[in-house]
């Protein structure tokens, strides 16, 4: 049997053509940048080819340890972190930066994977499902109080990996309704969305009337719903009023649009829009944006990196990188579903659904289908530690799959 036999070339190829075409647009909004985002995915993939040549139950046996590790750093932030644009989430070591919650998303995955594995794993056990929730929660606290609100809602994806393990989808539908209201009542006097929470709670009792058992349990259950939604709707503007400015601002945009903000928050996604717009079908060439090298959109090499794609490759090349995104994610979460192991289906699954969080949040911002909230697009936006971490999670599942594919078992 060749030792080749295992290795998933497709996605091999996709991470390399996803990470070189990164490198060349951040040389376009910035020679230097560019020059050393090739340094770092050499080293990255210098230290996926290590991960590769090693022993597969080392992730398993030192999950704890690496999520221990992760935890540790995010707490350090708070007395040793750097501040940089508005947030203390980074260690810096002389001229080099590092983000540690790239990297606790990593040892939650590992745990996360060792866990849910274990031969006395039950979701529908209650001591099963508490621990589950604080392996994911305990990061996602600390995260919350740096805070960091974009990779706090990146934390949710490990919720999907628990699904395919059996969790009820009933926590999707909560968590869905929770975010509606919350939406609908940054925008619309909290008065009027009790009037519709509670039109929509006596249409759900006067359809099922008699289908509903009604005891202390169920009737107590829609009065804390009932009080529960309501309390969100008018805490809502209490929480909008107390956010800083920009962040404020930042989601006023999506009701407000940006040219109300366009001095202010509005200002990047005015720019990354017009970018974007002026492409075309086909882009305006290589290095030829007008956006993009007249410096318009600040952070445009980091979390706005897409608009480069879409000024200078246009529709034609944004589509083909959406594309290839697409066939990674899901070739990732086809992969996971074959596996043998259930160690190494988990950590697929929170692999892919961190991609995909990332993925989607990233691409809406820019797109201003969502607030800014300071998430890189993987592999593609310009930062040391983010294509490492993502490269490291990267290698880890091709060198679990690899595993698997040779197993006799």
């Amino acid at each position: 049997m060749k030792w080749t036999e295992g290795i998933d070339k497709t996605s091999i190829f996709l991470y390399l053509a996803i990470s070189f075409f990164a490198v060349a647009n951040i040389y376009s909004v910035d020679e230097g940048l560019g020059k050393k985002q090739l340094i770092f995915l050499c080293i990255s993939i210098v230290v996926g080819l290590i991960i590769f040549m090693m022993r597969t139950k080392f992730f398993e046996n030192f999950a704890s340890i690496i999520y221990v590790i992760g935890v540790l750093l995010l707490i350090g932030l708070f007395p040793f972190g750097t501040e940089i644009l508005g947030q203390k989430n980074w260690y810096k070591f002389g001229g080099v930066t590092m983000q540690p919650v790239e990297f606790a998303k990593i040892g939650v995955a590992l745990m996360l994977a060792n866990y849910v594995s274990g031969p006395d794993y039950n979701l529908k056990n209650q001591k099963s499902l508490l621990t589950t929730l604080a392996i994911i929660g305990i990061p996602a606290i600390v995260v919350l109080a740096i805070p960091d609100v974009g990779s706090l809602l990146v934390f949710t994806a490990f919720f999907i990996a628990l699904f395919r393990e059996g969790l009820s989808g009933w926590v999707f539908g909560v968590g869905a309704i929770l975010a509606a209201v919350f939406l609908v009542a940054l925008a619309v006097d909290p008065l009027y969305v009790i009037i519709g929470i509670s039109l929509i709670f006596l249409i759900i009792i006067f359809f099922n009337y008699h289908r509903i058992h009604w005891n202390v349990v169920s009737i107590s259950g829609f009065i804390g719903s009932f009080l529960l939604l309501s309390g969100i709707a008018f805490a809502t503007p209490k929480i909008l009023e107390k956010m800083p400015k920009h962040q404020r601002e930042r989601i006023e945009v999506l009701y407000k649009g940006e040219k109300a903000f366009r001095d202010t928050s509005g200002y990047n996604l005015l720019y990354s829009k017009t970018a974007i717009g002026s492409g075309g079908f086909f882009g305006k060439g290589y290095k030829e944006g007008s956006v993009t090298q007249g410096k318009f959109v600040p952070e445009q090499e980091t979390d706005y990196i897409f608009c480069t794609v879409g000024e200078e490759w246009g529709f034609f090349g944004a589509s083909l990188l959406v594309i290839c995104y697409a066939i990674f994610i899901g070739r990732i979460y086809y992969l996971s579903e074959q596996q043998k192991s259930a160690f190494n289906r988990v950590f697929g699954y929170s692999f892919a659904s961190i991609l995909l969080m990332h993925f989607a949040i990233n691409l809406g911002m820019v797109m201003g289908l969502f607030p800014t909230v300071g998430i890189p697009l993987p592999y593609f936006s310009y930062g040391g530690s983010s294509l490492l971490a993502f490269s490291i999670m990267t290698f880890i599942f091709f060198k679990l799959n690899y595993a698997d594919r040779n197993s006799l078992v």
